[in-house]
C-alpha cells in the first residue's frame, strides 16, 4: 500500500510516516518507481509508535523498544536495554509528576486569592 493509505488506516499523518521512516522506525520496501510500499505490519508499528509517543517516550527510547515488542498486547522479548530504558522514562515521568504538583499548587493558590478579591474578601493593606 502507499504512504496515504498507510496513513489513513494507521491515523498518523504521512509527514509523520516520512519521519518515522527518517529515523528508522519504519523501513518500507521500494517499487521499482521509487514509491513506498508498506505492508500489513507498518500499519501495526506506525500505530504503536504514535502509541509511545504520545504517552511521553522520545524517538530514541522507541527505537530501542520496537523490536523487543512482540505483539499489540504488552508481551515483550527479553531486552536488558528496554528495561534500562524503560525505567529512566518512568523516573523522569515521575519527577514531571512532582514538578506538576508543586505547581499545581501554586497556581491553585493564585486562584483562590484572585476567586477572594473577585469575592470582596481583599485583605487588609499594611498602614
Amino acid at each position: 500500500m502507499r504512504i496515504g493509505e498507510l496513513a489513513r488506516r494507521a491515523g498518523v499523518s504521512e509527514r509523520m510516516l516520512r519521519y518515522y521512516e527518517q529515523e528508522g522506525l519504519l523501513q518500507p520496501l521500494r517499487a521499482v518507481s521509487g514509491y513506498r510500499d508498506y505492508g500489513e505490519m507498518e500499519i501495526q508499528a506506525a500505530q504503536r509508535i504514535r502509541m509511545l509517543s504520545a504517552a511521553g517516550l522520545k524517538i530514541e527510547t522507541i527505537r530501542i523498544l520496537l523490536p523487543c515488542i512482540l505483539d499489540n498486547q504488552p508481551r515483550f522479548v527479553p531486552c536488558n536495554e528496554v528495561r534500562a530504558a524503560l525505567r529512566r522514562e518512568v523516573e523522569k515521568m515521575d519527577e514531571r509528576l512532582r514538578d506538576l504538583g508543586e505547581s499545581r499548587l501554586i497556581v491553585a493558590g493564585f486562584l483562590d486569592g484572585v476567586e477572594a478579591a473577585v469575592n470582596g474578601d481583599r485583605p487588609s493593606r499594611p498602614a
